[in-house]
């Protein structure tokens, strides 16, 4: 049973599922640049913002990315990819650039989910991120962060678990050991 927030932030965060199936409806420019701008605005460490994105609607790229995974079906049936990438030359620490490349991502997913949009992130394709970036003519420079696959989901029920709160936090306490 879906959990209610306080806020519209909120609902959304808790609402907001991966979806794997889509229909054929295109998405309009405007939701893309919509998603693109949540993504944009994420935070990053000394604002370098490391982040950059490959839009990618072309059927035959499509299908040619989707042959770089084993989630083939998901890449194949979407009618938007975005491709995120770490910009290395514009890196000043990995770890918190990966982090704030994270945010963009989450930005952009919780974006389709307000849009009425599904999305799903892949990270399973970095495994070929050769072969990725040979596609898409990405310079070296850059960096295979993940593929979000985007569009109007197909209409059925999604529901998703998450582990109670007492298992995932802890109370600081002068002395207190991890339990292993």
């Amino acid at each position: 049973m879906p959990v209610t927030g306080d806020s519209k932030v909120i609902d959304t965060i808790l609402k907001r599922r991966s979806v794997r199936e889509f229909t054929d409806s295109p998405v309009s420019e405007e939701n893309v640049n919509k998603i693109l701008n949540a993504g944009r605005w994420a935070p990053s460490g000394l604002n370098n913002q490391p982040w950059r994105f490959i839009v990618v609607r072309d059927p035959e790229t499509i299908r040619k990315l989707s042959e770089c995974t084993h989630y083939s079906n998901i890449v194949a049936g979407a009618p938007l990819l975005i491709s995120v990438f770490l910009d290395t030359e514009h890196s000043y620490s990995r770890t918190k650039d990966v982090q704030a490349i994270g945010a963009s991502i989450q930005n952009m997913l919780l974006a389709c989910c307000e849009l009425d949009l599904g999305a799903v992130w892949l990270g399973e394709i970095l495994n070929q991120n050769e072969k990725v970036n040979s596609i898409l003519k990405c310079p070296l420079k850059m960096e295979l962060m993940a593929v979000l696959a985007i569009g109007t989901p197909v209409p059925r029920e999604r529901t998703s678990t998450r582990k109670a709160l007492s298992e995932l936090v802890f109370e600081e306490k002068y002395g207190q050991k991890w339990e292993e």
